[in-house]
Order: C-alpha cells, then structure tokens, then sequence
C-alpha cells in the first residue's frame, strides 16, 4: 500500500473514532470536535506501533511526517479562513463595542501564564527548556513554541561561546518539543474544562447566551416597530407623503385599507377618512408619524386572500451592488413597498441614502408580479447565493499566507514576529469580507454560504487535530508520558494553562458580565487554539458569538505568545 494511501487510512480512522467520541454527551456536555485530538492520539500509537509509522527521526521529519505537516497546516488555513469570513462584517462593531475589554482579560491571562511558568523554573521543579516547551504546549502555541526554541539555541551558543555547557545550565533545544508534545492534548483539556465548569457552575443556558448576543449586537439601535392607524377627520385628504417621516424614509406606509381594500399605496395617494394605514419605523418616528393621523386600530390588515403579498427579496446583482436605494426607486418603478432591509441579522429602515450589498434581503411588499419584476432587477437568485467562488478563496489564501510570512522585526528580540499560517489567513479573511467588495468594486464577493462555510471550517478543524493527535501518538507519546518525564511535564503544564484560565474565566464572567459564548471564544483565542474554538463554535447554533470572541483577541495575543517565551528564556539567562 502506498504511503498517501496509508496515511489517508489512518486520518479517516483518527477522524471517524474522534467524531463518535465527541458525540457521546453526559447531559449535554461532551468533547465534541476535541474528540479527534484523543482519537488521534490513540490510532498514531497504534500505527506505530504495529504498521510501522514514523513521523520524526534524528534527521528530522520523515517523508510521512512531512506529509502529514503539511495536510495539518493546510487544515488550519482553511479553518482560520473560514473563521475570518464569518466574523468579518461584524467584527470591527465588536471591536469599538467590547474590544478593550476583552483583550484586557486574555493580557491578563498571559501574564498568568507566564507567572507561574517563572514560578516552576526559579524554584527548580524544571529547566528552562522544559519550562518554555510547557509554556508553549500548555498554552497551545505552536510559534511561541519556534520562538522560545530560537531563543534557547542563541542563549546555548553565548553560553557555549563562554566555555559554559549549556545542557547543564538546562539550554538544550532538544527537550523543548518534547515538553511541548506532553503538554498539548492536556492544554487543550484546560480550555475545555474550564468552559464546561463554568456553564455548569453557573448553570448558563447556551440558547439565552446566544439570544443575549444577538440583543446585543442591536444594542443602541431601537428595533423597526410597526403600527395601524385609523385616519382621523383632520388628516383626511391629505397624501402619503404628507405623513411625517415618509418622504425621509424614517417611516414607510407599507399598506393601507380602503374600505375592504387592501392596497399599496404610492406616495401620491390621497387619505380619506377611515382608512386604515400601516406604519413601520423605529419607536420614535412612528410615534411621530401617528400623531396627526388619527388613532390606532387594532385590525391586523392580513395580505391573506389578497391581491397583495409579502415577500424577501436578495440583492445579488451585481450591478446593484454600491447603489442607493433612492437612486433604484424601485418603490415607483414596480410599485411595491420596501419595509425594511435586513443585513447579518440586523434590521435597517429602506432610507434613500441606504447603499445595497451582496446579499441583502429587502422585506417587500406589492402584487406578486410586480415583486417577481423588482426581483429581477436586484438578482433574487438562490443559485448565486449558494454558489461557492474559487477565486476569491483562492485569492484570499495566497493573500493572507503571504502576510502570515511578513517578519516583523523587534529590537532586543533575535527571532522577528510572524503572524504565521494562523494568523495571517485570519486577518486577511477579515479584511477582505468587510472591505473586498468595496475595494475590487463588486467584482469579487468574499462571502461564504453557510453550507460552505461550515464544510471548510469542519473539514480544516478536523485534519488539523487528527494529525497533531496522530503525530503525538506515534512519536512516543504514551512512552514518554509512562517511562520519561513526560508525566511531570504533564502535570506542571496544566497548572500553567488550567490556573489562569480558572481565575480569568470566572472573574470575567461574573464581574464583566461577558456573554459566555464570547468569553468561551476569548478563552480560546487566548490560547490561539482552534480545536476549543471548535468546541465553543460546536455549543450554539450560531458560531458568530464565539467566533468573534476568539478573533477580537487574536492578532494582540499572537504577539504576546510569541514574544513571552523569549522574555522568560532572557530573564532566566539573566539569573545564571
């Protein structure tokens, strides 16, 4: 059997014991995504041990290992991409809304971190490469983990060049991925421990939190109320457009009974007294508008058994992309009502300065025909929502690979700061579903449908804990953990990850009052660990609440846990 053959094998195995693993739930709690990390760890042991896969030697990666490395990073990318795509629009609101805040907890959560990692080496439990291969396990990391191995190279060659041994002095750049291997799988453990505990000891119910989010994104913006108004005597003979707010568009006149007619009105039509109009706008304009009208009525004023119908149509013309809706006029030209305009769930009033994007939905209102006819206009084509574009994604993943290997050069520091194949994507995807179609001029659209998107994000989240959980298992992973130090290092590295997480998770869940679906992603981005995001993702419905927690935080953390590793390497060196 051939080795791509093999190893396909032995990833569709890892990933279908884990899927089932994280399936099994004891009252609604279980591993969910993390399952495929622990499956994997057990089948590379076994494949190992028993068919003979090899993924290190002293030489470096084997031709299986480089495989595998590569099919794990580019499962990462396709993850992060597609988290960037999700959280994209809404992410920079989230930013001015609860940014500061969070990126202040997951600070704190580093410095923690770094605390008690400091704590074990002055106190002689480990050396310092075992400490920064702890740290960088325990926290998830695998480019502090490059970092602080850099690191400790340069400080073995100043020692070496003193006349000093630097494995004795504890600089031996061969422990530091060891520890890292042992502390891993038991990092990603504290992040979904601590998620669990606090849902539990709280008792959060995960469908409020999700509702909670959802309020919250309309925060400071009044929801579109309607109401029915009978006209009054002084109103009477006076047009639509007469209405305050109308000719605005703060208020839309969405339909109006005559007698036993129900009708759309057009701007110019003429009130007589009686009728029945229907108001929608926000709290105080409509109160605005019914004041001089009349009183209000309590008739529901149905399209059921009309003429008239109440529809959604979607903005996925091109050509209609940028456009105001004043400009389009499309309530004249089709002689329809736009009622609202709902945009990544939030509702907007139809003014004329109201520009459309890629996959607006307009809440019309009009005969049948003549609503099929401004469909036309505007797209309205369920094909192209759901289709999937190549070259946008493709764009975006060369894109953002290319800033991930942007170095940024940091004075004092020998290792420059990279983004990586993490973060790059991430932040690319970001910008380029907020501003992409704005920049290639509608030509190209970045979004995803939500079919696609949950394929890239499952499939990528996936590969990439297989293979860690295969990769681990298979070099040595149960040995060290059994006959070697890896016990100890376990041990001493969940103290580093679990403690702070603890403090931090629920300081800022009961004094923050941070909605614990943006917290568990928070944590996670903490830790820049996909696999919990997954699990957090996994918890609700709508993957947006934790998505955005874990991207808020990212690109700041990011930096931190690169640069950490290689202050604590320098101030250890300092004590020597």
């Amino acid at each position: 059997m051939s080795s791509i053959a093999f190893l396909t094998i032995v990833i569709a195995i890892a990933a279908v014991l884990g899927i089932l693993l994280g399936m099994i739930k004891y009252r609604g709690i279980g591993l969910g995504i993390g399952g495929v990390l622990f499956s994997g760890i057990i089948v590379g042991h076994f494949a190992h041990q028993y068919f003979g896969l090899d993924v290190r030697s002293a030489e470096g990666l084997t031709v299986a290992g480089n495989i595998l490395h590569y099919v794990q990073e580019f499962g990462l990318i396709l993850f992060v991409y597609a988290i960037g795509i999700q959280v994209g629009p809404s992410f920079f609101s989230s930013l001015r809304g609860m940014g500061a805040k969070l990126i202040s907890w997951a600070f704190l959560i580093i410095l923690l971190n770094c605390i008690i990692a400091m704590c074990l080496y002055f106190t002689g439990i480990v050396d310092v490469s075992a400490m920064i291969g702890m740290y960088s396990g325990g926290i998830t990391n695998t480019p502090a983990l490059g970092a602080g191995t850099t690191m400790i190279n340069d400080m073995a060659k100043a020692f070496a060049d003193q006349g000093l041994n630097p494995a004795e002095l504890g600089f031996d750049a061969n422990v530091v991925p060891s520890a890292y291997a042992m502390a891993y799988p038991f990092g990603v453990c504290s992040l979904l421990i601590v998620m669990i505990m606090i849902r539990v000891i709280f008792g959060v119910d995960i469908e409020k939190a999700g509702d909670a989010y959802s309020a919250a994104k309309s925060a400071g913006k009044p929801a579109v109320i309607c109401k029915n108004v009978v006209v009054g005597k002084a109103f009477a003979g006076k047009t639509i457009a007469a209405i305050p707010g109308v000719t605005e568009g703060l208020v839309v006149c969405s339909r109006l009974k005559h007698e036993d007619n129900l009708m759309v009105p057009d701007a110019d039509y003429v009130l007589c007294e009686g009728d029945k109009v229907h108001i929608v706008g926000l709290p105080d304009h409509v109160a605005e508008a019914i004041r001089p009208i009349g009183s209000f009525c309590r008739d529901a004023l149905t399209t059921h058994g009309t003429a008239i119908s109440v529809r959604h149509i979607i903005v996925t013309n091109n050509h209609m992309m940028g456009k105001t809706l004043g400009a389009l006029d499309l309530d004249h030209h089709y002689h329809i009502v736009i009622s609202r305009v709902f945009r990544a769930g939030v509702q907007f009033m139809p003014t004329p300065e109201l520009k459309l994007q890629f996959g607006d939905e307009l809440n019309v209102i009009g005969k049948l025909e003549d609503i099929k006819a401004a469909g036309a206009v505007i797209g309205n084509s369920s094909t192209t929502m759901n289709k999937v574009s190549m070259l946008p994604i493709f764009i975006g993943l060369f894109l953002g690979i290319l800033l991930g290997q942007v170095p940024i050069a940091i004075p004092g520091v020998p290792a420059p700061l990279k983004l990586g194949l993490a973060g790059g994507p991430l932040i690319m995807a970001i910008l380029l579903s907020r501003f992409g179609d704005t920049l290639t001029h509608n030509a190209l659209h970045w979004r995803l449908p939500v079919p696609a998107l949950a394929a890239f994000r499952e499939i990528g989240i996936t590969l990439f804990l297989c293979i860690v959980g295969i990769c681990a298992g298979a070099n040595g992973f149960w040995e060290t953990l059994t006959a070697g130090p890896g016990f100890k290092w376990m041990c001493w590295a969940t103290l580093i990850s679990f403690i702070p997480l603890l403090i931090v998770g629920f300081l800022a869940f009961k004094l923050s009052k941070i909605n614990y679906l943006v917290l568990s992603g928070m944590m996670a981005g903490s830790y820049t660990d996909p696999p919990a995001l997954a699990f957090a993702n996994g918890m609700y419905k709508d993957a947006e609440a934790s998505s955005i927690g874990y991207a808020t935080v990212y690109p700041v953390v990011m930096f931190l846990r690169i640069l950490s590793p290689q202050v604590m390497v320098v101030i250890a060196a300092a004590f020597i």
